[in-house]
């Protein structure tokens, strides 16, 4: 049975003699790091594709103007000011300036399409949006869907007379800042009130609104600082996109830190050599992202004459789980340690986190420690889980009984923002992700599928993610993603989908003898297709609903 505190009525104990009256707020980040560190550096990409440089005094003098700036366009508390930017120098001083006003810095996921990204920006209300120049096309293409946007600021370097677009009425940001005050008095702001929102990537449905308070990001820092060993001398680069689940969290935590800041602008998968160039130059030692662009840096490393020493680093990965050849090739050819977590948009996103125990460490074998690396990890302190079967009954933690994973804690979504019709994804104040998972007697977290994308074969229930993780150990295989497929006689059937490396080859009786070492005959995929590249969603994750639509008839015979 799972243990949890009980918080449906709290108990009021003795009064304390703190400050309780304090409210945790996300300026108190930004304003401290820049009083106590003022010359730490925050290195960030060019438009032109080159690097600069500022400090943290710098950046905080740009982050009070900015505020100042939206302030007296008229922007008050609650208010949302929408960001459509990539993971530049200009966003990053939004993460504070805008929360920093008790208004709600809306993240703007750019790889939605633009209904969607319409949709959101009208159901979040959102008055004002930032948008870098690169993207005003994204910008012009929602503007029919917000009517109600009061102005759209555009940041560039170019003068306001240099830029052309439909958008109106049109602000210039280093104008705004520019003739903005210095100085400020920052509220304090009730911790409950949301900083930022975040909507879901609307996989079934519209997006669904995640609204992150100050108090939930705040102490979510702490944590993640504390879970990935940070210190000061750590240097910090956010590949996860900043418009999407605040980057994980990792820019809180790092300016928790005070860590050296690298921001890698634009940048696409297909050429992560600038990255992993960056990573080096500026001695990066904790880093974000998914294996959709891990696995592309790790093959521009294997192709450098002198390999780079990354044996301080921790790259946190998510999305989906890490193949095991990526993450011992990090680690045997640069001393890299591939973090694998778990999260959602609704946990803010951090949940578990896999760093293996030092008990383990002196009783496992070297290979069992590698597959251990392979589970989601530790549940971090501050979340309660619960395994949870069809029934509704808590199963147990024996790292066996696979059932649906349910969340709370002061950074989980207790609800979703003005979303009346969404009960079901919530259970008595938990979170159903609509994951399936197993909790060891470690205490090391599982994921075996999503509820939605197990395949169901016979009556029998067949893990794709498992499957997926053993093709991918198939030294011809780079990629791999297993989907159910409608059978008339066996309900479903899984199809693969096969990426292979370059220059290798690989059949269908190959890969089916390779899968036979953990799978039944039954179990196999009836075919195996060798594609140039898998549909992925906008952050990084199969996107098996396309996948199943396009393929759905191919076992229609």
């Amino acid at each position: 049975m799972t243990d949890t505190a009980q918080i449906a009525k709290p108990v009021r104990g003795c009064p304390s003699t703190m400050g309780d009256a304090r409210q945790l707020n996300t300026t108190t980040l930004i304003r401290h790091a820049a009083r106590t560190h003022p010359e730490q550096e925050i290195v960030y990409r060019t438009p032109g594709g080159g690097w600069d440089r500022y400090t943290y005094a710098d950046c905080y003098a740009r982050v009070r103007r900015s505020a100042n700036a939206l302030r007296a366009l008229g922007v008050e508390p609650g208010d949302r000011v929408g960001v459509l930017d990539w993971n530049s120098r200009r966003h990053f001083e939004l993460y504070w300036a805008i929360p920093g006003l008790g208004a709600v810095m809306l993240q703007m996921n750019l790889r939605l399409g633009h209904e969607d990204l319409g949709y959101v920006v009208g159901h979040s209300n959102a008055s004002y949006v930032c948008v870098d120049e690169s993207l005003l096309p994204v910008a012009e293409a929602i503007a029919a869907h917000a009517p109600q946007i009061k102005g759209w600021i555009v940041m560039t370097d170019k003068p306001l007379d240099q830029i052309e677009t439909t958008l109106a009425p049109l602000l210039h940001y280093e104008d705004l800042l520019a003739a903005a005050d210095a100085k400020i008095d920052w509220p304090e702001i009730e911790e409950s009130s949301a900083y930022s929102a975040c909507y879901t990537t609307g996989t079934t449905g519209r997006p669904k609104g995640v609204y992150y308070s100050h108090r939930a990001i705040y102490l979510h820092a702490t944590v993640m600082a504390t879970n990935l060993g940070m210190t000061l001398d750590d240097c910090a680069m956010f590949i996860t996109p900043m418009f999407h689940g605040q980057s994980w969290g990792l820019p809180q935590a790092a300016v928790l830190m005070a860590n050296k800041i690298v921001l890698p602008g634009r940048y696409v998968a297909e050429d992560t050599k600038p990255l992993t160039d960056a990573m080096i130059a500026e001695g990066v030692t904790v880093t974000n992202g998914a294996p959709a662009i891990f696995q592309p840096m790790l093959q521009y490393i294997k192709t450098m004459p002198v390999k780079p020493d990354f044996s301080r680093m921790r790259m946190l990965s998510g999305a989906t789980e890490p193949p095991l050849s990526m993450m011992i090739g990090f680690h045997e050819l640069t001393g890299a340690e591939v973090v694998h977590a778990y999260g959602a948009t609704e946990t803010t996103p951090l949940v578990a986190v896999n760093r293996l125990k030092s008990t383990l460490k002196k009783r496992l074998s070297k290979g069992d420690l590698w597959d251990l690396k392979r589970k989601q990890g530790l549940i971090v302190t501050g979340v309660d889980i619960r395994i949870v079967g069809v029934d509704g009954q808590d199963l147990p933690h024996d790292g066996h009984s696979a059932g649906e994973i349910c969340l709370r804690g002061p950074w989980i979504s207790a609800a979703y923002h003005d979303l009346p019709d969404s009960e079901e994804r919530f259970l008595d104040g938990w979170w159903r992700s609509g994951d399936l998972g197993t909790l060891d007697e470690n205490g090391y977290l599982k994921v075996t599928d999503r509820i939605k994308d197990v395949i169901k074969s016979g009556g029998e229930w067949i893990s794709s993610i498992d499957m997926e993780n053993l093709l991918m150990s198939h030294p011809a295989v780079r990629e791999a993603a297993v989907i159910g497929i409608p059978h008339a006689k066996w309900q479903e059937r899984p199809l693969a989908l096969v990426v292979l490396e370059p220059g290798q080859e690989a059949t269908l009786e190959q890969l089916h003898a390779h899968l036979a070492r953990a799978f039944a005959k039954w179990q196999l995929p009836d075919q195996i297709l060798f594609v140039e590249s898998i549909p992925k969603t906008s952050v990084g994750k199969y996107d098996k609903k396309r996948m199943r639509a396009e393929h759905a008839q191919r076992y229609a015979e």
